[in-house]
């Protein structure tokens, strides 16, 4: 695809319903918390309730599903907004960041810091319905989160760090329900952090030229042309790890039939990959909602 023909691979689409039914003083909130792109808020969802399901080996009660709802949106949300903070002075001139608030200049740093205080806030006051232990794993993944927007500078593996923080909540579900974190949940786990690098991976082609002029890191740009073995690759990790991390904490067969779809699903998503498309890259990122919907469905069918 040449130059002219490029899509618009912007994340912002002017005139979308932030503009239309907010008023001007919200929008660049919302857009900091990502409201407005909520793929990454499913995307943190769906294994925190497979996680849940698991643990609780059927529906978990409303009270947890709620809470570590919340907790999801909240944390994914002060994420964003920590690495808008970081990357301000990046993503003017990223073809998909360009019109995010900070880097066009919506609104300042001192605002968005106080938006991050409070989104900060709202989630820790949901650590007081929690166990003590829950709220230890909790904090224990505050360090990922500041240290993830700094990644691209110095390693080619922020999507790692990113799946790790991004999916902690697999952990707090066990930690809350069972009051331990046993060595299957641990895999289940691991499947999810191996299965965002292969998306995050998918997503960073779409940035990969912008990313490389300005002389930033990720597995897109150290994977190069081999990047569609590398994330197929990454892609069936996470079915052995969640495969066998279902069976070590007690799921029954028709779990194996779940797992056998996301196997189809990843692999038709890894043939479909054209690393020279953004476009493509982009909507197939966007098809892990459904990897995500079908791990939870897994997971439920585990229990019956």
């Amino acid at each position: 695809m040449n130059a002219s023909a490029r899509p618009d691979l912007s994340d912002i689409k002017p005139g979308d319903w932030v503009d239309r039914l907010l008023p001007p003083a919200l929008r660049p909130y919302t857009r900091l918390a990502r409201l407005d792109r909520p793929v990454g808020i499913w995307l943190t969802l769906f294994p925190c309730w497979a996680a849940l399901i698991q643990a609780s080996h059927g529906f978990p009660y409303i009270r947890q599903l709620i809470i570590f709802s919340l907790g999801a949106l909240l944390m994914r949300s002060a994420g964003s907004t920590i690495n808008d903070i970081a990357d301000r002075k990046f993503d003017g001139h990223v073809e998909r960041t360009r019109f995010r608030p900070l880097a066009s200049g919506q609104i300042g740093v001192p605002q968005a810091v106080l938006f991050l205080a409070a989104e900060l806030a709202l989630a820790a006051s949901l650590l007081f319905f929690l166990t003590p232990f829950t709220r230890f794993v909790a904090i224990c993944v505050l360090p990922l989160v500041f240290i993830y927007p700094l990644c691209k500078r110095f390693t080619h593996w922020p999507q790692a760090v990113l799946g790790a923080a991004f999916n902690w909540g697999m952990l707090m579900a066990w930690s809350e329900i069972a009051g331990e974190i046993p060595g299957g949940a641990l895999l289940m786990w691991l499947g999810a952090v191996t299965w965002q690098i292969g998306y995050d991976t998918v997503y960073a082609y779409v940035d990969v030229r912008d990313d490389t002029q300005l002389g930033l890191k990720s597995t897109a740009i150290l994977f190069g042309e081999h990047g569609k073995t590398c994330i197929g690759l990454f892609y069936a990790v996470s079915v052995a790890a969640w495969s066998l991390g279902g069976w070590m904490v007690g799921m029954s067969l028709p779990y194996a039939a779940g797992m056998l779809v996301v196997a189809v699903h990843l692999g038709w998503q890894t043939w479909r990959l054209d690393l020279s498309r953004p476009d493509i890259s982009y909507r197939l990122f966007l098809a892990n909602i459904l990897t995500g919907i079908l791990l939870a469905a897994a997971a439920f069918a585990g229990t019956l």
